[in-house]
Parts: structure tokens; sequence; C-alpha cells
């Protein structure tokens, strides 16, 4: 799960899939990181703390870090959260690109419209909970999709 700063939308995304996982008791890892490392080293932002407690998940552990062009090849899939990030992660993963396993997460949720998920981080709370069902939706496809 991939977006700018790895404090706002990517936690939320790497937490709720975490919390869909282990209820579906499968064997997948998830990671999160950001295109630019802004906030490496820094716990997600506090809206995206207490929207995700909200809704029973508690992301406070996790740590922002930069996206590496080692991750396209560690993992199975990258969902990135806007076309910027699907650049920036084209751009930074240079010869371990591979167009087939990166996507936008909302295309899980609307095929091929491309959508990128609204980054709340300059509004209020309520952007927080808008990202939040935007991500909760297109993760409960992910999980129809991939599961065996």
């Amino acid at each position: 799960m991939v977006c700018l700063g790895n404090i706002c939308r990517s936690p939320l995304a790497e937490g709720i899939l975490r919390h869909k996982i282990k209820q579906h008791k499968l064997n997948w890892e998830v990671a999160s990181a950001g295109t630019g490392g802004y906030h490496t080293g820094e716990a997600p932002h506090k809206l995206s703390q207490k929207v995700a407690l909200y809704n029973g998940i508690d992301i406070s552990g996790q740590c922002a870090r930069q996206f590496e062009a080692s991750d396209m090849l560690s993992y199975d899939y990258i969902y990135v959260m806007d076309a910027s990030n699907y650049q920036d992660v084209k751009r930074m993963s240079g010869r371990s690109w591979d167009p087939s396993k990166t996507d936008l997460l909302l295309n899980e949720l609307y095929p091929g419209q491309h959508r990128g998920v609204p980054d709340p981080w300059y509004g209020g709370e309520e952007g927080y909970h808008e990202v939040f069902e935007l991500i909760d939706k297109a993760c409960d496809n992910i999980i129809l999709k991939f599961k065996a």
C-alpha cells in the first residue's frame, strides 16, 4: 500500500487489510510505504489513528517509511492511492518496475476508472472517515479476489 507520505492513506490501507487478513485467517503479508520520505520514522497521522481505532483497528504501532525499488520484487502486488503515486512508484522502481503487479487501489472498487483515494491531509476528520470507507470496501474486494 503506497501513498505520498505514508502517514494518512497507506497506513489506513495497511491496517484495514491486516485486519481483514486476520479475520479470514489468511497467511498474507501487507506493508505500506510513501513515495516521499518526509515522514520516515513517524507514526500515522493522529486522525488516521483515531478513525482506524473508531473502527476497531489499531495502527498506532506503524512507522512511516519510503518506498524502495526492492519493494517491487518483495511483494506480489503493489496498490497505490492515486495516479501521482503510480508514476512515482514506476520511476522509483527503475529496472524492477512491473506494471502487471501495480494498480490503483480504487480499481478494485471501480474497475478501470483509475480513481484516486482522496488525500485527507488538508481537511478535517470527516475526510479521514470517507477515506476509511473507500479503502475498507476496496480491501473487501481484494480479499474476495485473491482468497484461495
